[in-house]
């Protein structure tokens, strides 16, 4: 009798035991079910426009931006390749969520500077987007006649003139674990225009994303569609801009993302490639790229 008092008590313990591991798993589960969604992006940027990553706080990461120029350009400018525009910037974390950056594009000899903050994160339960404000401000630093086409030549082009501001929402959604879907609202204000019936604020919508076909390798995509594109004096006379199109190739290695793509843009900052798109992509006028990063970290790693 002693024997199957004990059996019992044996009996129990383990089912209780069991019971115990399996409310732990589904505790265990339903937090992973909370947790954040990870991986939305792997880099910065979706191709030219930047993507909802964020830096952590005290990273600094140095980019490398590189255009060349069109592949219909012939054998003559081997197809592209001997011409170069670059661009060199910083991005810092200030915190996980709070990135500031500066840059310098030899396109235009343009200067830039934006702050970028992520206010809601995608859940597993819960918010189902990630969503980033984002606002640049440029200055043109190009001789008057580049600046302005069709200003008075001696006339003063004032500071304010060559400056240019860019706001952005950045939504994205992880719909599984390959693919990415991004949305960018954007709006862009010139202080000055080339043509007095352009506009000086300029609508967009974006739309932008990535399929993983690896674990380490990601085709990704992105356009823009201006509502109301402004014109620009061009080969045959005035000509509307065109929307931006680019598609490129994300590889991961080592911790970093070498993006390369093929685009019909020629800016790496936002005013340029929204609203300064003169190329046709399906016309050939498709200019080589790529992105490439190292991140550095300021302070005790995390």
């Amino acid at each position: 009798m002693r024997n199957s008092y004990l059996i019992l008590l044996f009996c129990f313990a383990t089912i209780t035991a069991n019971a115990q591991d399996l409310m732990d798993l589904l505790n265990d589960e339903t937090e992973e079910d909370d947790s954040y969604v990870t991986s939305i992006f792997k880099a910065s940027r979706v191709i030219h426009g930047h993507s909802v990553k964020t830096k952590q706080k005290g990273e600094l990461e140095f980019l490398i931006s590189h255009r060349f120029g069109t592949i219909n350009s012939g054998w003559r400018e081997l197809w592209g390749l001997d011409e170069s525009n670059i661009r060199l910037g910083l991005e810092y974390g200030i915190t996980d969520n709070l990135n500031v950056g500066i840059g310098r594009n030899s396109f235009q000899k343009t200067f830039d500077g934006f702050v970028k903050y992520k206010f809601l994160k995608q859940k597993n339960q819960g918010a189902p987007v990630s969503i980033v404000a984002f606002a640049s401000t440029t200055v043109n630093s190009s001789v008057k006649e580049q600046v302005a086409p069709n200003i008075d030549p001696a006339s003063d082009l004032d500071f304010s003139n060559r400056v240019t501001y860019t706001a952005q929402l950045l939504i994205a959604r992880k719909i599984n674990s390959n693919l990415t879907l991004q949305l960018m609202p954007s709006i862009v204000h010139k202080n000055l225009v080339t043509f007095l019936e352009d506009s000086n604020d300029q609508f967009a919508l974006g739309v932008g994303g990535r399929y993983r076909i690896t674990g380490s390798v990601t085709v990704n995509f992105e356009y823009y569609y201006q509502l109301d594109p402004n014109e620009f004096i061009g080969l045959e006379g005035r000509q509307e801009y065109m929307n931006s199109l680019a598609l490129g190739v994300d590889i991961e290695t080592g911790g970093h993302v070498f993006q390369i793509h093929l685009a019909n843009s020629r800016s790496m900052i936002e005013k340029g490639f929204i609203t300064e798109t003169a190329g046709d992509f399906f016309d050939g006028d498709i200019h080589l790229g790529f992105n490439i990063s190292r991140t550095f970290q300021l302070g005790n790693k995390r």
